[in-house]
């Protein structure tokens, strides 16, 4: 199955297939998937809410290391756009992108093991949303830490940070369609507050709220042109060991498993928008 075949209608969800699983064995329960497992979670259905993957175009990749090409920062001379050269002086170069694997994990409540619509719905509802936050995490961070991508210091407001960031971009011939913010800024500093939502919304640019962006600070870009989600298109959930510290005590934990990544191809189009 591919991953726009993801389990619809009758179709067994990927709790119900793992609770299966586990009743056959529950030491070593594992089931994969031939597709991307956060396809098949779309919390936005029932209430209105972007995640990470949502703001990028997909590139299946086939293997761990995808070669393709990146385009690099202007010499610190050549940055000004008076002279009509900004774009003319990027520079381009081959790049190798690795897809990586993405991990969340639950311990099944003691005895919900024996109650398999139950546990199929612990899966289902609980897996599969820490499975979403450790996605958002990873593809925000890639991009927010990428080397290139440049941090702007706001000192006036930090709604005067965000519109200079969509100018920045827009000067460096991209378009900034989509910001990532925590909900802090986007419910205390945006909602409500002035005309900027409604502004942004006349504009066409999707806004994604979640913890992984800091408070104050926000993530600005060209999503759907600068950056491609390398997705492998394969996924598992397992019994497994979890690593030390992961949970307060024992008993049975459960790993969900992705292999995806951001390649960041023209990071002069994103903006780090962070208090000066």
């Amino acid at each position: 199955m591919n991953q726009d075949a993801a389990p619809q209608g009758s179709v067994p969800t990927p709790g119900e297939e793992f609770a299966r699983a586990f009743a056959e064995n529950p030491e070593k329960a594992e089931v994969r998937f031939d597709y991307t497992l956060t396809d098949t979670f779309r919390p936005g259905k029932e209430r209105h809410r972007l995640t990470a993957r949502n703001l990028f175009r997909k590139q299946p990749a086939d293997s761990d290391v995808v070669r393709s090409w990146h385009e690099t920062r202007p010499d610190p001379e050549h940055a000004d756009t008076a002279s009509g050269l900004r774009e003319d002086a990027f520079r381009f170069s081959l790049a190798e992108y690795r897809v990586t694997p993405i991990d969340a994990w639950v311990q099944i409540p003691e005895g919900l093991g024996d109650e398999p619509a139950g546990l199929a719905a612990f899966i289902d509802r609980r897996l599969m949303v820490r499975l979403g936050t450790a996605e958002n995490r990873a593809l925000t961070h890639q991009v927010v830490h990428h080397p290139d991508v440049a941090e702007l210091p706001y000192r006036n407001g930090y709604e005067t940070g965000l519109l200079a960031a969509f100018d920045e971009i827009e000067q460096s011939g991209g378009t900034g369609h989509a910001i990532m913010v925590n909900p802090s800024d986007y419910y205390g500093r945006l909602a409500g507050s002035g005309s900027l939502l409604d502004d942004l919304a006349r504009e066409g640019v999707m806004v994604c709220r979640h913890r992984q962006v800091e408070r104050g600070c926000a993530l600005v870009g060209d999503f759907a042109m600068a950056a491609v989600l390398l997705d492998a298109r394969r996924s598992a959930i397992r019994v497994a060991e979890p690593p030390a510290g992961t949970f307060d005590g024992s008993g049975t934990a459960v790993c969900a498993t992705v292999h995806e990544s951001v390649a960041v191809q023209l990071p002069t189009h994103f903006f780090h928008v962070v208090p000066a």
